[in-house]
């Protein structure tokens, strides 16, 4: 919702608010925030709240003070904290303090990409669909690796024992202002999906956000572990991000999948992506653990698009038609910062309209997955080196932002391959993420 400070300065004082969360990420999208009390809402939004910039990844290389400044336009009561003494929460903007953006702020960066798109008259909404498991906690309250149920794809209760938590976290997400499309328990066990309606692609990036911490904080609530590893058990099916995007011009949406029209724009945007997406797949998939994913239970693993039912593609374009018709990208996971995914995925389509990329042949049999096909990247060393060199890449990202990013990433690729690999991901991102 579009709100002015004065709208919610009342919104704060007629609602009995103690409590004000500003929210924001670290470079790889982990949750943070600073809690002040509401007689300082005044002073964030014109000045900003200073942070311990030197403690969060992607904030330590300023040389100057960086202040949080509340986006008023993304205030929500949190439904699961008490309704006495309420608690809510805006998304922030790193800045200076003169007011200019942090060059390293992702959400500043997609800020940057949406306008990028405007000039080209698009607009580009997304929904993601999230895949997450859940597990039990042991006597102390700590997670186990025991998944929460044996269910399996669309059970039902008594099998599925996560519907109600599921009910749980797409009414909390719906008293938040979001839109929860549909939940079900998905193939592995624990394992359940919540999906969203399409929004603009900074809503989008901010869902995502507060929608992971919400399941997190609503699982344990239900003294459960909500984890968004791509690949808990290798036995087992990984949890993605699916991420649904469509294209608007003047309002109107430009993909057509069933109706026989085919939109220039929209195939040169698709082509975009998947020419580009070996240079930005580590920003998509930001784990080692991320890529045992690929190419297992119905895990995208070569780069090519289908109009069908295809599980073995990146793309697939779903039969729908007007404002559902969209294009779905299968590869990333919801342990990416959610703000850079989206600019480079938004980058990546627009060079492919900028240039008239011709969108290659659809791959609509059941070919086999060739090691002559296209692939997405093996490793996340891999993915990194490619990132590290596109031209891409670096429009969007800031150099130092880039070069943090690339030093941290190689240095759990480092940790990983000197030891047990399965060891150092349950101990490094099980407990995270």
């Amino acid at each position: 919702m579009d709100n002015t400070i004065s709208e919610v300065l009342s919104f704060v004082e007629e609602n009995d608010v103690k409590f004000i969360r500003l929210t924001f990420c670290d470079l790889f999208g982990v949750h943070k925030n600073i809690s002040i009390m509401p007689g300082e809402l005044q002073r964030a939004f014109t000045s900003g709240v200073h942070f311990e910039q030197g403690m969060v990844d992607g904030y330590k290389e300023a040389e100057d003070p960086l202040f949080l400044v509340p986006d008023a336009g993304t205030v929500s009561i949190l439904p699961w904290r008490p309704s006495q003494g309420r608690v809510i929460r805006f998304f922030c903007d790193v800045r200076h303090a003169d007011g200019t953006p942090y060059e390293g702020c992702a959400r500043s960066i997609l800020k940057r990409e949406i306008s990028r798109a405007a000039q080209f008259g698009l607009s580009c909404r997304i929904g993601t669909e999230c895949e997450f498991y859940l597990f039990k906690n042991d006597e102390n309250g700590e997670p186990t690796m025991e998944p929460h149920d044996h269910a399996g794809y669309a059970d039902i209760a008594p099998l599925d024992r996560g519907e109600n938590v599921r009910r749980e976290i797409c009414l909390a997400l719906e008293e938040m202002g979001f839109n929860p499309e549909t939940s079900h328990h998905e193939a592995g066990p624990g394992q359940n999906e919540v999906d969203f309606h399409c929004s603009d692609a900074l809503s989008a990036a901010d869902n995502l956000l507060a929608f992971r911490a919400a399941v997190k904080a609503i699982a344990n609530k239900n003294g459960l572990f909500a984890s968004f590893m791509p690949k808990p058990f290798p036995d087992f099916s990984g949890s993605g991000m699916h991420i649904n995007f469509s294209l608007t011009r003047g309002g109107k949406n430009i993909i057509h999948a069933c109706d026989g029209m085919h939109d220039a724009t929209s195939e040169s945007f698709i082509e975009g992506v998947l020419t580009h997406i070996d240079e930005i797949t580590a920003f998509f998939n930001p784990l080692t653990n991320s890529y045992s994913r690929f190419g297992a239970f119905d895990a995208p693993r070569r780069v090519g698009w289908s109009k069908r039912c295809n599980d073995s593609q990146l793309i697939r374009v779903p039969l729908a038609l007007g404002d559902q018709a969209r294009i779905e990208l299968r590869s990333p996971d919801a342990c990416c910062n959610p703000y850079l995914a989206f600019a480079l995925l938004i980058e990546a389509g627009l060079e492919g309209v900028e240039k008239g990329m011709p969108l290659r042949p659809p791959v609509d049999g059941n070919e086999p997955d060739t090691d002559e096909a296209d692939h997405l990247p093996d490793t996340l060393d891999e993915a990194l080196e490619k990132a590290l060199s596109s031209e891409l890449v670096r429009r969007v990202i800031p150099e130092r932002t880039l070069e943090s990013y690339y030093a941290a990433k190689q240095r759990e690729c480092a940790a990983c391959a000197a030891g047990n690999a399965q060891a150092f991901e349950h101990s490094h991102y099980f407990p995270f993420y």
